[in-house]
């Protein structure tokens, strides 16, 4: 169980990260990124706290190791990961989409059931260990960039092909040149995991590869989007911005070499994306989301009432109406968390697996709700965020602070908890992080159409047809001979 100092240290490895053109050093260290590795190492130091053993970790080979790396035989075991996963989530209030427990899963649901990877499902075994016994933090970039998902194209105006793909290999393993989104959280990360979520095209060998690098690998670099940290001036005016901004980043490769034993597809097209519904990777990784989500959604629910209470909106009618809808979504999401295990799927040997149906349900509801429950803040809020001073500056100054004081407070609240309250809102409704937030949660999983085509998938349509066929087979046209009579 690695802590949160080991975890610290084991990113100040040379690994190369650009904001701009700049060249960070130790992201441990550098603004726009130490308040957020200190978040991850604060969750390595709650999974390691002997308070939280027995709820963060298992038992397996003689050793303790994390909880999400287990791989579950029954229903409780699914609730032992879920309750790691929702303890995880709650430091973070959900807004760490990819936190540590997050990739691991989908290893751990790979390596339950290991022949689907063919000859190499020993490397996939033997990958889910390491990380397990190294306590190790893997992000992943499974899509290749946008507008470039054509090589065909690229071939024939004689141009470098800008997505990830094999452009040789050796006894000892493959050479990969390209880049891959969108590698979220691996700057805060150790390792990162390489696939293909999307379809790719029969003739697209090459960049069938799935594998897994370390981020400090030669020829590896990872090239920052505008880091959100620095937004605010202080933790009293972006409260979430200032700690929990995780990154997303494009991942560079350059001539990488990779040894044979990280490889776990290569030249299978089919293969390097049905490696995540054949085995329990995406229910295992996305039961994670699920649950995440529902943490920032109750963060959400109780900002939304508490700014209703600061104004005495609380005791209107249609905002109490508006409170309660909030508080029914969610429920309904609790209820469809706790389904995923109480409806669990055997699947591998001897080992069980989240309801599938009941957890593409809810990362559906996710995708579709998140702009709207934000809304619904944003109409409670009002013009509220907009009216306080710049910044926390103002407070203590000698001859603005009195006038603040006296003229911003209202019956329920004091003017500097008001203002604290609405700058913690605007971080969910208003600010650059509540942009990135309302991005991210659309499109994390993919496209709506891609997240409802899961839902199409894993549906019982057979069952749903045969119920209208026996109906439509219960009853038949009247003939004329049994027609009534006029």
């Amino acid at each position: 169980m690695k802590t949160g100092k080991e975890h610290l240290e084991s990113l100040q490895d040379g690994r190369r990260v650009y904001v701009g053109r700049t060249l960070i050093d130790d992201v441990t260290a550098h603004p726009a990124f130490a308040r957020a590795a200190r978040t991850i190492s604060d969750l390595y130091d709650m999974k390691a706290d002997p308070a939280n053993l027995e709820a963060m970790s298992y038992l397996e080979d003689g050793e303790r190791h994390s909880a999400y790396f287990l791989r579950a035989r029954t229903r409780e075991d699914l609730a032992k990961r879920s309750a790691a996963h929702r303890l995880t989530a709650e430091l973070s209030h959900g807004l760490l989409g990819r936190s540590p427990d997050y990739v691991a899963s989908f290893v751990t649901g790979m390596a339950i059931s290991p022949e689907v990877f063919k000859d190499k499902g020993d490397h996939i075994r033997a990958y889910w260990r390491h990380l397990r016994d190294n306590d190790v933090y893997a992000a992943h970039a499974i899509v290749a960039p946008q507008a470039a998902r054509d090589p065909a194209f690229y071939e024939r105006q004689n141009l470098p092909i800008p997505t990830l793909r094999v452009i040789d290999e050796d006894d000892a393993g493959v050479v990969v040149h390209g880049m891959k989104m969108l590698a979220t959280g691996a700057i805060l990360a150790n390792e990162i995991w390489i696939g293909n979520i999307l379809p790719l095209a029969p003739e697209n060998e090459a960049e069938s590869i799935t594998t897994a690098v370390p981020c400090n690998a030669p020829g590896v670099s990872l090239w920052s989007r505008k880091p959100l940290a620095g937004s605010s001036a202080s933790e009293f005016d972006g409260p979430l911005s200032w700690r929990f901004d995780e990154t997303d980043a494009m991942v560079l490769f350059d001539h990488v070499h990779i040894p044979w034993e990280r490889v776990f597809v290569h030249n299978d097209v089919p293969l390097s994306r049905e490696l995540y519904f054949r085995t329990p990777a995406h229910a295992y990784g996305n039961h994670q989301s699920n649950v995440r989500f529902r943490a920032k959604l109750e963060l959400l629910v109780g900002v939304a009432s508490r700014i209703a209470q600061s104004t005495g909106a609380d005791q209107v009618p249609a905002v109490r109406e508006k409170l309660g809808r909030l508080a029914s979504q969610e429920a309904l999401l609790a209820g469809l968390v706790d389904g995923q295990i109480w409806a669990a799927e055997p699947c591998g040997d001897g080992h069980v697996t989240y309801n599938r149906r009941s957890m593409y349900a809810a990362m559906n509801w996710c995708v579709e709700h998140y702009s709207e429950l934000v809304d619904d803040l944003r109409e409670l809020c009002g013009g509220g965020p907009l009216q306080f001073p710049a910044d926390h500056t103002v407070l203590d100054d000698a001859e603005l602070g009195p006038v603040f004081h006296e003229l911003w407070h209202t019956p329920q609240l004091g003017a500097v908890e008001r203002m604290k309250l609405h700058r913690l809102a605007w971080d969910l409704v208003g600010s650059e992080f509540a942009g990135r937030h309302q991005q991210y949660e659309k499109f994390y999983a993919g496209a709506g159409f891609i997240v409802r085509g899961h839902n199409y998938r894993e549906a019982p349509w057979q069952r749903f047809h045969a119920l209208v066929d026996d109906l439509l087979g219960s009853y038949t046209y009247p003939s004329d001979a049994s027609a009534p009579q006029p």
